[in-house]
């Protein structure tokens, strides 16, 4: 009876344990992004299985974020980070290296093979002529320069690194996101393969739908608060003759300001963009004593419910906000 009761506590203890391994292995992933568009990219990909966990939330911009202990804490039990790269989120660069040492890091800007375009210097550059880029290569000569302040940088790197406003971008970006967590969890890799075939359909779907919608406006000229479209740009044609801040950390002088009142004047820019992220006074002061309108161009979703359509929600009230301020009166 002693054996027989013996035996039976064994299976059980064997039968806990067996059971507790099989819940450890099937415990989700653990994905932290960086920005919003990003996460939404992520969390598309990984729909069904788990949710990334997001570090830049609601309003706040990666150019002036500093991680809290929570976000230490989120990096730190990561399995996987998807982050643009150092010209964007030089906030990461560090922690990544400090916080995330069992963490995969995957810098999409540098594992995509993207398209990339130069950092324009200079809050104010002539019309340049679309299309020219090359896929992974630096555009030399791309654009021309106008009112550079010496002494003011680039705001990071040689490259722009809003990779994700052109959507063919994001598509390459949701390739290798399939694939980094398909290596990290096999588990799960026929659901993100699967995933990241619909959602790269609904990426091309996206591109056809915003190329007419902004084509009536491709020429209309305009001002932006920081150069952060360079790529929404390209893919559409449009025309933006300017920016008021070199770098969104950076206000600019009244030099700046004044060129890039007499650009507007001269121009004839129809609109002047504003970001909710950054103060908007200086949208006011610039088109003071001009025609141009104010408009606002939110390239990150502050405002944006997290998740998988938020994507898809920014770039089409961008081209909501683009049409608004820049169609011609009726």
């Amino acid at each position: 009876m002693n054996a027989h009761r013996a035996r039976t506590s064994l299976i059980a203890l064997l039968g806990c344990l067996i059971f507790s391994g099989t819940a450890l292995a099937a415990e989700p992933i653990k994905v932290v992004a960086s920005i919003k568009p990003i996460h939404s990219l992520v969390a598309g990909v990984m729909r069904g299985v788990a949710e990334p966990a997001l570090l830049v939330k609601g309003a706040a911009s990666p150019h002036s974020f500093n991680l809290r202990p929570s976000d230490a804490r989120t990096l730190d039990q990561a399995d996987l980070v998807f982050w643009v790269g150092e010209d964007l989120e030089t906030f990461l660069i560090k922690p990544i290296d400090s916080l995330a040492d069992k963490a995969h890091p995957v810098a999409l800007m540098e594992e995509s093979n993207l398209t990339l375009l130069p950092t324009r210097e200079g809050g104010a550059w002539e019309k340049h002529d679309h299309g020219e880029h090359e896929h992974g290569e630096h555009e030399h000569g791309h654009a021309h320069e106008a009112g550079h302040e010496p002494g003011h940088d680039h705001e990071h790197g040689t490259h722009d690194a809003h990779v994700w406003l052109d959507v063919d971008n994001a598509r390459k970006m949701v390739a290798t996101i399939a694939t980094e967590l398909s290596e990290h969890d096999a588990a799960n890799a026929v659901r993100y393969k699967a995933n990241a075939v619909a959602l790269t359909e609904r990426l091309t779907a996206l591109d056809t739908e915003l190329k007419p919608t902004l084509a009536p406006i491709e020429d209309r000229p305009f001002v932006v608060f920081h150069d952060a479209y360079h790529y929404l740009e390209e893919r559409y044609g449009l025309n933006a003759v300017g920016a008021i801040t070199v770098s969104p950390d950076q206000r600019p002088s009244a030099q700046r300001l004044s060129q890039l009142r007499a650009k507007i004047s001269s121009l004839d820019a129809a609109c002047v963009f504003a970001e909710p992220q950054f103060e908007p006074t200086l949208v006011t002061t610039v088109v003071e004593k001009t025609p141009a309108k104010r408009g606002t161009l939110d390239p990150l979703g502050a405002s944006l419910a997290d998740g998988p359509e938020l994507y898809f929600t920014l770039m089409r009230g961008m081209a909501a906000s683009l049409v608004s301020c820049l169609k011609s009166p009726a």
